[in-house]
């Protein structure tokens, strides 16, 4: 298998520690001293079966750093993007450079660059048996995680008609539909009826599924791409793989798993990777008085923060910037970040 990062992500509501030319998956967020595109590399190496077979596809800006972060990584198998597009683009062009070099009967693997996952020999068995799945059934398959709450940040996938079992042991199925964000009661209901799972954002399939299917469901993104080559690539519509595809192909497939993951989507998931029996989760020097349930970050070694009084607050400070936010509201970072664009004086800091 041929696994793909996904690496052009603005990872925005990790302001103000993720800027523009520090995007969070450059960061090391979850304690290993890696950044998270370094440990998502590392756990595809054996499935790529090393470095020659890895790819990553990022955007214009952030190629240096990737070239910085993954030395290892052959030059040829890094696909930059002019402008970003969202991923429908991303995985059209990296299927068609894939299967131009390797045939289109390669099977490949598409993963975000930001993801954390708890238990490596469960995932790389997983990625096997999604890999058997995908090639016996012609199809598209997807990891839907088991949820453990009932969650209105993440999209879901049902579950329909049962296909068999793969990787001897994993139970696949045809997907019944994918859901964007639901509300809360909409979440709740879904757990009741124990055929979601999150959608995990990661895909396996050969590459002329693919490729067929997006002549069909998206002829507006492949037939450029395959005219003009990746200099189409500003004209192109701004789509997601999902919204492009996979809420409209017949030939998808969700193998659910229950080892530990997480996307990394806001400072809330630092939080549920670290928290133990401390009262506040402390990645800064912290003197505090009657606070809990905050998450207190400082880049600077010698940056003390004092607290009085807090509850569910997240405290992060990157050099001339202190984002002080409560728990509930971090999905409003990106909201901010358009105001500080509309003043010139702020740029820098985005």
């Amino acid at each position: 298998m041929i696994p793909v990062i996904l690496a052009g992500g603005k990872g925005e509501r990790f302001w103000p520690l993720s800027r523009k030319h520090r995007p969070k998956q450059f960061l090391s967020l979850d304690g290993s001293g890696n950044s998270l595109l370094q440990t998502t590399a590392n756990r595809l190496l054996n499935l790529a079966g090393g470095w020659q077979g890895l790819w990553v596809i990022t955007a214009a800006h952030l190629a240096a750093g990737v070239r910085e972060q993954l030395p290892d990584l052959p030059s040829e198998n890094l696909l930059v993007e002019m402008e970003g597009r969202d991923t429908a683009p991303a995985v059209a062009w990296a299927t068609l450079e894939i299967a131009q070099r390797h045939g289109e009967d390669a099977v490949i693997g598409f993963f975000p660059a930001d993801h954390w996952i708890g238990d490596q020999a469960a995932f790389e068995k997983t990625i096997r048996a999604a890999e058997e799945l995908a090639v016996q059934q012609s199809g598209i398959a997807t990891l839907g995680i088991m949820p453990t709450f009932p969650s209105t940040g993440y999209g879901y996938i049902e579950q329909g008609e049962a296909i068999g079992n793969f990787g001897s042991e994993l139970p696949g199925y045809k997907v019944s539909r994918f859901t964007e964000k639901p509300d809360q009661p909409t979440a709740e209901a879904f757990l009741a009826t124990g055929r979601f799972s999150w959608n995990g954002g990661m895909f396996i399939f050969p590459a002329n599924v693919v490729l067929s299917e997006l002549q069909t469901y998206a002829p507006e993104i492949i037939q450029p791409l395959q005219q003009h080559g990746p200099s189409i690539y500003p004209n192109l519509p701004k789509l997601s793989i999902d919204y492009a595809l996979m809420e409209k192909t017949d030939r998808a497939y969700v193998l659910p798993v229950s080892f530990k993951w997480d996307d990394l989507g806001d400072w809330n998931a630092i939080e549920r990777l670290l928290k133990d029996e401390n009262p506040n989760v402390e990645l800064a020097k912290h003197v505090g008085l009657d606070t809990q349930g905050a998450l207190i970050y400082a880049t600077g070694d010698d940056d003390l923060i004092v607290t009085i009084g807090l509850e569910d607050t997240v405290i992060v400070r990157d050099g001339k910037v202190t984002l002080i936010v409560k728990k509930d509201r971090t999905q409003d970072i990106k909201k901010l970040l358009k105001q500080l664009q509309d003043h010139p004086q702020w740029s820098e800091l985005l």
